[in-house]
């Protein structure tokens, strides 16, 4: 455990950091599964507008430098290309 009190904020402050990143990343997960589902279950309807949903998530994860702006790119890209091959 450290000593010195800048330390210790640190520590406070990376937990925080990471409990929050980690709540966005699932978010998008989550998203993701729902779009992944509808694409299964053939509802293209609802895929669409799943697909909007989830891409505004990754957006969100990007904008807060969860994700780098490829990664988010190429996830959305994906996804979209998925919704289209329906």
């Amino acid at each position: 455990m450290a000593n010195i009190k800048s330390a210790k904020k640190r520590i406070l402050v990376t937990r925080t950091k990471t409990l929050r990143n980690k709540m966005i990343k699932s978010k998008v997960k989550t998203e993701t599964k729902k779009l992944l589902n509808a694409i299964d279950a053939g509802n293209k309807e609802l895929a669409g507008t799943q697909l909007i949903t989830t891409i505004t998530e990754i957006d969100k994860a990007k904008s807060k430098g969860i994700y780098h702006k490829n990664t988010a790119a190429r996830k959305a890209s994906r996804l979209t290309k998925l919704v289209n091959a329906m």
